[in-house]
């Protein structure tokens, strides 16, 4: 059985998501994403622009400004409630991971 789109979020996307907490056009989610993960994740225009028009569709993000190419996007609170979920799920599977491996954080 196939998964519901955004059910869960790849890398790639979570931080897309995180990103557009404020305004801001595909350069900078690009540049972002790399400052906020020192390099550890990078988004490529093909993968960013078509997760924007993704986003967008889903009612995710808004596009709120337009500048020639320059196109600007801002969460929506739709997503920022993909975004809350994915960090519950991130949560649990970290609970989950230390209970396994007995660490004492685990409750």
């Amino acid at each position: 059985m196939p998964r519901e789109k955004f059910q869960t979020l790849t890398e790639q996307m979570f931080y897309i998501l995180l990103c557009l907490r404020e305004e801001c056009c595909g350069m900078d989610i690009m540049e972002r994403v790399r400052e906020m993960t020192g390099g550890r994740v990078a988004v490529g225009p093909g993968t960013l622009y078509h997760l924007l028009d993704q986003f967008c569709e889903n009612g995710m993000i808004e596009e709120t400004r337009v500048e020639g190419r320059r196109r600007s996007y801002l969460l929506t609170q739709r997503g920022r409630q993909a975004l809350a979920e994915e960090k519950q799920r991130l949560d649990n599977q970290l609970r989950d991971y230390r209970r396994a491996f007995g660490e004492e954080d685990a409750q």
